[in-house]
């Protein structure tokens, strides 16, 4: 048991540091993005499914709320939450509708949409993709393996470089710790490159 531990610990940690290695300028390059997004008056929106659908809505929920800043409220959403949407779209038209179709009620041109899919292959990602762009809007996936279709079509690709679905998992979710942490500092801290409280 113990060697097992060790060794998804150390797992954890080789595929971040590979992802850092191969992707910095890209997650810099996203932060930008989310920074004069949000400073245009826009918004974020995130969507995925199972793990990823939790963590299009925990980070949705850092940046409205707050992550380690109290600061105003920004606006981002995560598709994922409404029940009632995600049944009647599965049920009425198809389940690679159910992020399409919200992103053609409240998206607008400026806005950032964010696909979270370990495989890079989900179908309801790939469409709702397709939406943003004839929109205008941006669009960042959080990928695994070799990106998949996903990347093929995003904007901006951050690829984390593993087939483990869980270390897929623990690398987005940092990914998007460090989002949420530096765009609010970049937004709202009162001396430049004074760290959050």
């Amino acid at each position: 048991m113990e060697d097992i531990i060790i060794k998804r610990f150390q797992e954890s940690g080789e595929i971040k540091t590979q992802f850092l290695k191969k992707s910095l300028p890209k997650l810099i390059e996203a932060i930008h993005w989310i920074v004069h997004c949000f400073k245009s008056g826009n918004k974020l929106f995130f969507f995925g499914n199972g793990g990823s659908a939790a963590d299009a809505q925990h980070l949705a929920a850092e940046l409205v709320n707050r992550y380690l800043l109290d600061r105003p409220a920004l606006p981002a959403i995560a598709l994922t939450t409404d029940t009632s949407i995600l049944t009647s779209i599965s049920n009425d038209t198809a389940f690679s509708d159910i992020f399409s179709r919200q992103l053609l009620a409240l998206g607008k041109q400026g806005d950032i949409a964010i696909g979270i899919t370990t495989s890079g292959n989900s179908p309801n990602i790939l469409k709702a993709f397709e939406t943003a762009k004839r929109i205008g809007m941006k669009t960042i996936a959080l990928v695994g393996k070799d990106g998949g279709e996903v990347a093929k079509i995003a904007d901006l690709s951050l690829i984390v470089p593993s087939h483990s679905t869980p270390r897929i998992q623990e690398t987005h979710i940092l990914i998007g710790h460090i989002l949420c942490e530096i765009v609010e500092t970049l937004l709202f801290s009162i001396e430049k490159g004074s760290p959050p409280r």
